[in-house]
């Protein structure tokens, strides 16, 4: 867990399905609110130099509170403490 997070000690539940929870190896983190971003980029820092996540998380679908972000700039996506990010990568038959 990130040491980084608001004033509540709450933060955001990044949740991982399929491949991109074996490349996390963990199915949640959670990291400080912020845009999507930088919630994004600390997810990565979590761990740094890992290809393998890096290239499984380049291909997620991003879901934020059970809606889809889609193409939305990640800089313009507000994610407020309390929020589940949920990283989907592509699955095969559907």
């Amino acid at each position: 867990m990130s040491a980084a997070h608001d004033a509540t000690g709450a933060g955001v539940v990044v949740r991982y399905w399929a491949s991109a929870r074996a490349a996390a190896g963990r199915p949640t983190d959670q990291v400080a609110a912020g845009t999507l971003a930088s919630v994004l980029d600390e997810v990565r820092g979590l761990r740094r130099g890992d290809e393998g996540f890096a290239r499984v998380l380049s291909v997620c679908s991003v879901l934020v509170d059970q809606t889809p972000v889609g193409s939305a700039d990640h800089d313009e996506v507000v994610v407020v403490a309390g929020s589940v990010v949920e990283l989907l990568p592509p699955f095969a038959g559907g």
